[in-house]
Order: structure tokens, then sequence, then C-alpha cells
């Protein structure tokens, strides 16, 4: 089964409403999608409130596509990573991302090891990641994302190895922000490898 855990719609930086997102995520062959819009303490009821909108029509309707709602905690300090993912859950998001220390879009040092304490379900774009974190992710369950969004993908190769070297759990997702970042299952395991 091919899903993305990691998709972004106009409710922060992406192009599409959540509905067509997941229209055509749904016609790229994929089985179920997370639709994790970027939040910070700004934004956070906004993201999560409005995706959960988003749910409750889909069950309504009894569409089969397999959704998810959920946000990606962006550029947020890591001293505040732990009650901002706590708030996230509360609000009811079923899916937490963490945006990663990638080279390509800076956070914070620390914010790695912050969101994996943090229990936050996927790390993504990880950048250039520790073994010490990594273990730690493996730990407390949180995946490593390998990405097929550009720029970000640059260190997959290195996410990749320090995971096998470890056992650490990994995912394939796009980070998707416009139609065209959505991919087939082929594109995925061409990412993946």
């Amino acid at each position: 089964m091919y899903i993305d855990l990691h998709t972004h719609s106009l409710l922060s930086d992406g192009e599409l409403l959540p509905s067509e997102l997941i229209r055509r995520a749904e016609v790229k062959g994929l089985k179920g999608i997370a639709i994790t819009d970027h939040a910070d303490e700004s934004n956070i009821e906004f993201v999560i409130e409005s995706v959960l909108k988003v749910y409750e029509v889909m069950k309504i309707k009894g569409d089969a596509m397999w959704f998810i709602p959920g946000v990606e905690i962006t550029h947020v300090h890591p001293e505040r990573f732990s009650g901002i993912t706590r708030r996230a859950r509360k609000l009811g998001a079923r899916i937490v991302v963490a945006h990663g220390e990638s080279p390509v879009e800076p956070v914070r040092a620390g914010t790695n090891r912050a969101a994996i304490e943090a229990g936050v379900d996927i790390l993504a774009h990880p950048g250039l990641i520790s073994e010490e974190d990594v273990l730690l992710a493996k730990k407390n369950g949180v995946y490593l994302e390998i990405t097929a969004r550009k720029g970000h993908c640059l260190c997959n190769g290195h996410v990749a190895k320090m995971a096998l070297k470890t056992g650490a759990l990994m995912v394939v997702d796009t980070d998707s922000h416009c139609p065209e970042d959505l991919i087939v299952r082929e594109e995925a395991l061409k990412a993946l490898m």
C-alpha cells in the first residue's frame, strides 16, 4: 500500500485545497494521505481545526481514500517543542511531523533532538542527523523521513545510511506543496533507493 504522510495544502504554504490535494493523491494511486500543514504557536489551532473539518466531511461522504489529519511543527524553538507537540495531539492531530534540520531550510540547531524527545511521529528531512539522535529516534519509535522534496532530499543518503546502521525506522514522503510534488509509487521507491 502506498501512502504519503507529509503533504501541505493552502492552509499553510501549499497550492491546493485539502480536498483537491486528497483527490490528486488518489489519482496518483495513493491509498492514503496525511495533510500536515506547517504550524507554530501562531496558527496551530487554525490548521488542525481546518484539517479536522476535512476529515469529518470525508467520513460523512464515505470516501475510500485513507486520510489522516495532522500537522508539521515548523520553526519552533527547541525548548518549546514538547509543549506544542502535546498541544497538537490535544487539538486532534493524529500525526505530528517535525520540520527537521534540513540544510536548505534551516531551523534552530537542536530541533532534531527536541522533536524526537517530544515524541513526534515523523522527523521530516532531518539533514545530517547525528548517530546519537538516530538511536534516540529508534528508541522513541520516531520515523526518519526519506523525502522526495527537492533540496531536502540532498541528505537522504546520510539519513538512510544512519537508519540502516542503527535499525531506526524510515518512511518515504513527498513533503508536497504543489500538484507536481505528488508522486506515484515507483517514484517513491526511486527516492528510497
